[in-house]
């Protein structure tokens, strides 16, 4: 049930990712309206999800699980009916939601029937799979929606493997808590859900306008001050939803910063390349999934492997190695263009799957058992909250550049055609003001196309810094790997008296995973 609880969890991803020029088409929507279809679903899972896991603790992880399958059947009936792109946005919010109450849910559900890490380890890596293999559906989904259908069907089966889900679990599903007297968070709730909100959304905002606007400076104040809130917050609180002796752990803190940075490159990924494949290469749905599943699905067939290797080999390998891996297939990608063809694409694509595949099984276990068992459950839906973090910021960081880059490098690739100054001027004030969808509805004649190939080479221009910065990052985090990441030294900490039951510290060890240092 775990498994199907974070297939659902994230259905949405890539299923909406492949649709973006089909919707940005139909609701008129600018690129930072895009921007916010994806984090309208991100945003709520990074707010919510540690809270999400503190009431799964206190009141039962069965009823959380069940919520979020609610929540996740709701979101995607409300999509189905969406007239504008603000309808689209409180759909992908209530499944986003939803997604915040199963992720922590499931992973504590896996924590409570397998105390043992060895054996625990095998039930992560299937639940990454299952969460890769989410990410490689969604894009058959959306190929297989016909070209003329509308992009709103692609939000239909989450609610029938919702409900589904729901009456298995009623049935099938034992319910755990957490031992000992945890409480809701409140203060730490608010103050992490401004944090995070405010951030995104002075990236989106300051990428689509100007971060010089008196909004975005505010949003990006906010955001600051409540982040310190929050550190304060935590510190002070008897019963905090994230509770700062977490962080002890190195491999705790490494796993937290390598789960945000490489969603962040994941889910920004996906986003540029899906307006590339609709944009540059002017794909149907059904093409660009197919393109699209290069990527998901070699990452989905990787974790597994992976997680059983974490037996012979140091998570602080895998991880970095699989780091190193995404950011040559990252640089790789640098070199596309419009007419790069499938063959030539796919082999990146399929490396980075590799890559980003060699990473999450690991990195889920490691921050799950660099921990004592009754913050189990804490830790993994810490570790889901930096990642879900990453995944908000992804977007909004990506589509900032692509828009900047995209903006400056249009005039001069305009100037190299043989367009008049008004329609010059005519392409850049369309693109500025309605967005990259709007070239395609602009007119020139006999022009058209040289119009056309001009925004596209501005696009890859945008595109290829995307891939750099993301490279970059990626680099960053496989070398805080190298150095967080280590193996443990001495016994591993008792777990207290109010603790669940553990495997102790001689199970933990054997696995070669990092412990907590109390």
């Amino acid at each position: 049930m775990a498994c199907v609880g974070v297939f659902v969890a994230y259905l949405p991803v890539t299923t909406v990712s492949v649709g973006l020029p089909k919707i940005q088409r139909s609701l008129d929507a600018s690129t930072a309206d895009l921007a916010w279809v994806t984090d309208a679903f991100v945003l709520p899972m990074a707010a919510l999800i540690l809270t999400a896991g503190v009431v799964g603790d206190v009141y039962g992880r069965r009823k959380v699980f069940q919520t979020g399958l609610a929540f996740c059947a709701a979101g995607a009936a409300i999509a189905l009916s969406a007239g504008s792109v603000q309808v689209l946005w409180v759909g992908q919010a209530f499944a986003g939601v939803g997604a915040a109450a199963l992720l922590p849910a499931t992973l504590g559900l896996i924590s409570h029937a397998v105390p043992d890490p060895r054996e625990r380890a095998k039930y992560v890596s299937l639940w990454t799979a299952s969460l890769m293999g989410a990410l490689a559906v969604g894009p058959l989904i959306s190929g297989a929606i016909p070209e003329g259908a509308s992009w709103r069907w692609i939000y239909l089966l989450p609610v029938p493997a919702s409900l589904l889900a729901m009456g298995a679990a009623a049935r099938f599903l034992a319910d755990s808590r957490a031992a000992g007297s945890r409480r809701l968070d409140w203060p730490g709730q608010i103050t992490a859900a401004v944090a995070v909100t405010s951030l995104v959304y002075a990236v989106i905002e300051g990428g689509g306008a100007s971060f010089g606007e008196t909004r975005v400076t505010v949003a990006l104040v906010l955001s600051a001050v409540s982040f310190a809130a929050f550190v304060v917050v935590e510190l002070r609180s008897g019963s905090p939803m994230l509770d700062p002796k977490l962080f002890r752990s190195p491999a705790f803190s490494a796993t937290a910063l390598v789960a945000m940075i490489s969603f962040l490159g994941l889910i920004g990924f996906v986003f540029v390349l899906s307006l590339y494949l609709g944009q540059v290469q002017r794909l149907g749905t059904l093409e660009a999934g197919c393109r699209m599943l290069m990527l998901t699905l070699p990452a989905m067939l990787a974790g597994p492997v992976f997680g059983r290797l974490m037996h012979r080999v140091p998570a602080r390998v895998l991880i970095t190695t699989g780091l190193l891996v995404a950011t040559g297939a990252l640089l790789a990608l640098t070199s596309i263009d419009a007419h790069t063809s499938f063959a030539a694409l796919a082999w990146r694509l399929v490396l980075l799957g590799i890559g980003f595949g060699a990473v999450f099984a690991p990195m889920t276990a490691t921050a799950i058992n660099a921990v004592p068992h009754h913050l189990a459950g804490m830790a993994a839906a810490g570790s889901n909250a930096f990642r879900q973090l990453g995944a908000a910021l992804g977007p909004a960081l990506m589509g900032a550049l692509l828009t900047t880059r995209v903006g400056s490098a249009l005039p001069g690739h305009l100037a190299d055609t043989p367009l008049d100054a008004e329609a010059r001027h005519r392409v850049a004030d369309a693109v500025d003001s309605a967005g990259f969808g709007a070239v395609h509805a602009i007119d020139l004649g006999a022009d058209t196309s040289r119009m056309l190939d001009a925004f596209g080479l501005a696009f890859l221009d945008g595109i290829r810094l995307c891939l750099t910065v993301a490279a970059g990052i990626m680099l960053l985090a496989a070398v805080a790997g190298v150095i967080l990441l280590r193996r443990p030294r001495g016994s591993a900490p008792s777990a207290g008296p109010s603790a669940e039951p553990t495997a102790g510290p001689t199970a933990a060890q054997r696995t070669g995973e990092p412990v907590l240092s109390r």
